[in-house]
Formats: C-alpha cells, structure tokens, sequence
C-alpha cells in the first residue's frame, strides 16, 4: 500500500513537470512579421509576435548596431523583406542568442536615440513589440519653414505679445497720454506667405478606419493631404506644410506641436469618417468644442512645463511666472476663444464649398474634443471628407478626380476667409491695404495702441475709422495698417 503511494506520488510528479514543459512550450514566442515605417524624423519597427515576450534592446559602436534580444523567442518571418530605403537601418541580421532566445541586429548607418515598449493585443494585431529609431535633431517635417519667415513670424508674434501686456497695464490711462501725436510712417511690409498645416489622419501602423472592400482610410487622406498642399502651394501667398507626408504615424499631439514649430497661421487634420451601418455617408467639419478648449487651459495651467505659459504658443518668449493663476487662465482662454471662433468661421467657409461637391453629413459646423484640435493658438479644423464605410463613398473617395474636387473645395473656403481677414505681415494683408485708395494718411499699429487712442490721437471719430478700415469692432493688430480718413 506504501509502494503504491509512493507510485502515485511520482507519477503525479511527472505529469506536473510534464504539463509544466508543455505549459512553457505554450508560452513560446514567434515573431510572425516585421513591419517598418520610414519618416524624416524616426523609424518604427513593430514586430507581430503570437505572444507577450521579454525584449531587451541596446547599442553597440564601431560599427553602429541596435541589438533586440527576445526571450523564448523565434523567427517565423523573413526580415529582408521590410523596406529599409529612407530609414536608418542598412541591413537586419537574426540569429539563436546564446543561451536561447532570439538576437535581432539592425545595421545602422546615422545616429539614433532609442525606445521601446509592448503593446497588448487590439481588434487589428497581436502582441506586438514597437522599436522606435529617433534622429537627433531631425524634423518631421519634410520642408520645414524657411529661418527668414520664422524669423518675421517670431518678430510679429512678440509685438503682438508685448501689446497684448501693454493693454493690460496701460488700460486705465487716458488715451491722450498714451502717444505722441504725429502720424508715424508705415515700415515696409513682410508679405509674408500664410502657412496652412495639412495633417493626413493616422498612418503607419494605424490604418484608420477600412472601408468594404478594403480601402484604409491612411492611404486616402494622405492622397487628399497632398492634393491640398498642390493647391495651398499653388496659390501665390500661400505656404503648404504637410505634417505627414509617408506611410508612417505621428502622435496627435506632436502633430499640432509640429504646426507650432513651423509657425502655422491654420491647422487642418482630414480623416474619413466610418460607422457601423454602410448607410450614412457625406462630410463634416470639426471644431474643438467649448468644454474641450476648457479641459484643455486647464491642462495648460497645470503642467509644470508649460507654467510659464504663452500667449499664441509658438516660442515660449513670454513669461507668464509674475501673473497670478486667474490672469494666467483668463489669457489662454482669450487666446483660446479668439483662434476658436476663427475656426468656426473657417469652419463654416469650408462646409459651404464641400457642400457643392459632397453631399453633407452634417450642415453646420459641429464641435467636440479631438486631441488633434486642442491648439490654444492656431485655428484648427478637423474634416471628415466621406463615410469610408458607405461602399459608393469609398468608391469615390478612391477616385483622384474627387480627391481633387474635395481637396480644392477645402482650400476655397480656407482662401476665401484669408483674404477677408489677412494676417497683418502676409502678403494678401499687403495686396488688400495697396488696393484701397487712401482717403488720408496710413498708420500702422504699434505695441500698445488702441483703436480710440488712435483716433483720438488723430482726431477722427471711431466710427469714421473703422467704417474707412472695413472694422466691425475695436480688435486691431499690431503691424496692422490703418487709413486715417481726413476730418
């Protein structure tokens, strides 16, 4: 009885360590495909594993290498298959590590900063590992703006800035001790071009939504993104910059940092919208709601880094370290209000012209929380040009002679609302002040003025001034130039 006892304890030993064996068999990995994305500024590498694995990945010098090493893990996949043109690898070598395990190593052929990270399984892929390559002090961007404009845009943006702080503290003096009398002769202009930020939604590893017969919303709205940079580009006083310009993906709020750093006057993100019925279909226009631009000062507001927070964004010169947490919010949200109510009206001009090609999902301009419209200084708009799920929509929007109709109606309604209302230092704010026949002398706004103290100054009605400027109010800009009507 004893023997038998212990039999069965052995027994039960072995089938433990049996199924234990199978078990770690089980949890073995297999890289199942390898997928790379080249964009100007990094490279990602995903590898689709059939399950989660431990990765450890390091550099090597002389020659330059990143070596991923993978844990029960082996290659179900040929590497030299993936597209290594414009990224920084040269060549992808494989092989058993020692001690088990799968080595990766990625021939390099410039400086690279790495990362890394796991991500769980989703309703398209697998557990996946994702190496990303960044290049050091490269841009996203493929032609990123010229140093000169850059230079007048910071120029224009730190008058703009030193006015906004001089209204706020010179508001309680009277008008006749703000400035001298005498009529100041108007600098020669900048004519500047006005930049338009084009973002083709998704891409890379994120397709977007797929339509029917299998059309991927990454591959439509960068053909659209770059039919609208043709027409941006084509326009004279008219600067395109395509935030993505490849198969590759950009995080949503790198994407409007991007559109900061090139100094956009707009940012406009296409997509193609998708529901679970085939049968809606049209486009629609986005803005950022009211409770997202709310949310989102208060983010500001709260991130250390940014609590020496900026009027318009673009440089961080202005320092708001001696204002007080209510001015500070006050601020933003007067910066975001203003480049809000742009956007709507941007918004609108757009859906007008989308509405003579495109039947229309919704008719007005709609407003909610997307994370790629939260710029509180640029006017942002996010246009769902068709329903990618509606099989005659996703018909259409594949056909480059549509693609070309919804990308030229998106830049009439933009262009029609710049030429209404002109940056000050761009070159249509030139062409519009030249094509006015002076009535009396030309001012051009200075840090610090204010549309009665100008008037004052000159001695001239408000009214008068702003009926002889085409003003519907008081907001004026600086660099701005005025007609100063004879009394």
């Amino acid at each position: 009885m004893e023997m038998k006892g212990i039999a069965a304890g052995v027994y039960r030993l072995l089938a433990a360590g049996f199924f234990a064996l199978a078990a770690v068999d089980v949890q073995a990995s297999s890289v199942e495909s390898m997928r790379l994305w080249a964009a100007p500024d990094h490279a990602r590498l995903v590898f689709d594993l059939s399950a989660a694995t431990n990765a450890n990945v390091f550099s090597l010098e002389n020659p330059a290498r990143l070596v991923i090493d993978l844990d029960d893990t082996q290659m179900d996949t040929d590497p030299s298959t993936l597209p290594l043109h414009d990224s920084a690898i040269t060549s992808v070598r494989t092989g058993v590590r020692e001690g088990g395990g799968l080595r990766v190593v990625l021939e390099l052929n410039r400086e690279i900063e790495p990362r890394h990270f796991t991500l769980t399984p989703n309703d398209q892929y697998g557990h996946r590992l994702v190496v990303d390559l960044e290049y050091p002090g490269e841009s996203a961007v493929e032609n990123p703006i010229d140093p000169i404009e850059a230079m007048i845009r910071d120029q224009e943006i730190q008058a703009q800035r030193a006015s906004t702080q001089g209204q706020l503290s010179d508001s309680v003096a009277p008008p006749s001790e703000a400035a001298p009398t005498e009529v100041q002769e108007a600098k020669p202009h900048p004519r500047r071009d006005i930049i338009i930020a084009v973002d083709a939604g998704h891409g890379g590893e994120d397709p977007g939504a797929i339509g029917p017969s299998g059309t991927r919303e990454k591959d439509v709205v960068l053909e659209i993104a770059r039919r609208l940079a043709v027409e941006v580009n084509g326009t004279e006083g008219f600067k395109a910059v395509l935030v993505r310009d490849g198969d590759y993906y950009i995080g949503l709020r790198q994407r409007t940092a991007l559109a900061r750093e090139q100094k956009a006057d707009f940012f406009v993100s296409i997509h193609a919208d998708a529901f679970t019925s085939p049968r809606p279909q049209g486009s629609s226009v986005y803005a950022l709601s009211q409770r997202g631009a709310t949310s989102e000062t208060a983010q500001w507001l709260a991130d250390s880094e940014n609590r020496s927070d900026l009027i318009g964004g673009v440089d961080g010169s202005l320092s708001l370290r001696d204002k007080d947490q209510v001015l500070r919010g006050v601020l933003l949200d007067l910066t975001m209000t203003a480049t809000l109510n742009d956007s709507l009206s941007i918004g609108g001009q757009v859906l007008e012209q989308l509405g003579r090609i495109n039947r229309l999902h919704k008719s007005r301009v709609e407003q909610a929380g997307f994370m790629v419209l939260k710029s509180p200084d640029i006017p942002s708009l996010l246009i769902e040009v068709g329903f990618i799920s509606n099989p005659d929509e996703e018909r259409r929007l594949r056909d480059p002679v549509h693609q070309s109709g919804l990308s030229q109606a998106i830049f009439s309604g933009l262009r029609e609302h710049f030429e209404r209302f002109p940056p000050p230092a761009s070159l249509l704010a030139w062409q519009r002040d030249n094509q006015r026949r002076p009535s009396g002398n030309e001012y051009r706004i200075q840090s610090g003025d204010t549309l009665s103290a100008i008037a004052v100054r000159h001695g001239v009605p408000v009214n008068q001034l702003r009926q002889a400027n085409d003003l519907n109010g008081d907001v004026i800009r600086v660099g701005q130039v005025l007609q100063i009507p004879r009394s």
